[in-house]
């Protein structure tokens, strides 16, 4: 599988990453499985968050042995600085490790979240302490919200934004082009969220997927082309829907991904005008 750089560093993250949600929920020997799995098929780039159920408690005995072969991303979700801190600390703990490779700030949903976070006594004076101490080497963040990443950006030099940078938001919502721009523009890395999201769940359809919150293209033309449209983008990494299925889906796409044609940009730009966008602009 190709990986690309992160930022700067020396490292390069395969351009699927592995969201801890594919764990979620499974007995711990299937849970090992697919972390080996993944490893075996190219896959370093692990993410994970105290908010997907189980899931740190199952992924972190599954990666035993295999801790310092992998880039392993964590997030909090606190905004103040004694409640974020608690959390890494369990996270550590529940991942066996004693550092993340990159921590972020998890789903800011608006600039006044982001400026809690900022502001005294909130989770970015923690964050920033825990990487003086060694416990995390890089620091990011993820937002649902174009104008939260945008006065995240201005607040800090983040390593990196995972972002849900998807055809449909793009060209229906002008939602991702800015923040991709400003993430460029501050040298922090673009990690892609719902590349692989159609709409939200139609009113009473079967939700085939309980991890996903929305509507995942499990087409394989179709999803192959909406996730090699936003890896066509200059960002680094894609985390797919937190379905095993999905996932491996998403594995077989990038292991003979290739950049996306003119033709085919056309083509997912229809697609787009078809589906309602899973996120806008506020206002």
């Amino acid at each position: 599988m190709e990986r690309r750089p992160f930022g700067k560093t020396e490292h390069r993250l395969s351009i699927i990453g592995f969201g801890g949600i594919v764990v979620m929920g499974k007995p711990q020997e299937e849970a090992n499985r697919l972390v080996r799995e993944a490893i075996d098929r190219g896959v370093n780039y692990f993410d994970v968050a105290p908010s997907y159920a189980d899931a740190e408690d199952r992924l972190g005995p599954a990666l035993v042995g295999l801790r310092d072969g992998v880039f392993l991303a964590c997030k909090t979700a606190q905004r103040k600085k004694a409640e974020a801190a608690a959390e890494l600390r369990a996270s550590l703990k529940k991942l066996r490790t004693d550092r993340f490779d990159l921590y972020q700030l998890h789903g800011l949903p608006s600039t006044a979240e982001v400026e809690t976070c900022f502001g005294p006594g909130g989770a970015m004076e923690a964050v920033l302490e825990a990487k003086q101490a060694g416990l995390i080497r890089y620091v990011g963040f993820s937002a649902h919200s174009a104008e939260g990443a945008l006065l995240a950006l201005e607040k800090y030099p983040f390593d990196s934004v995972l972002f849900p940078f998807n055809y449909t938001t793009w060209y229906q919502a002008s939602f991702g082009p800015q923040v991709l721009e400003a993430a460029k523009q501050r040298g922090a890395t673009r990690l892609v969220l719902k590349a692989m999201a159609r709409r939200p769940w139609p009113e009473g359809a079967e939700r085939k997927y309980r991890n996903c919150w929305y509507e995942p293209i499990d087409d394989p033309k179709e999803a192959a082309l909406a996730l090699r449209w936003s890896l066509s983008l200059d960002v680094t990494a894609a985390i797919p829907p937190g379905d095993p299925e999905l996932f491996r889906l998403a594995m077989d796409i990038a292991d003979r991904f290739t950049p996306i044609s003119a033709g085919e940009r056309a083509t997912v730009e229809k697609m787009a005008m078809a589906n309602a966008p899973l996120f806008r602009m506020a206002g």
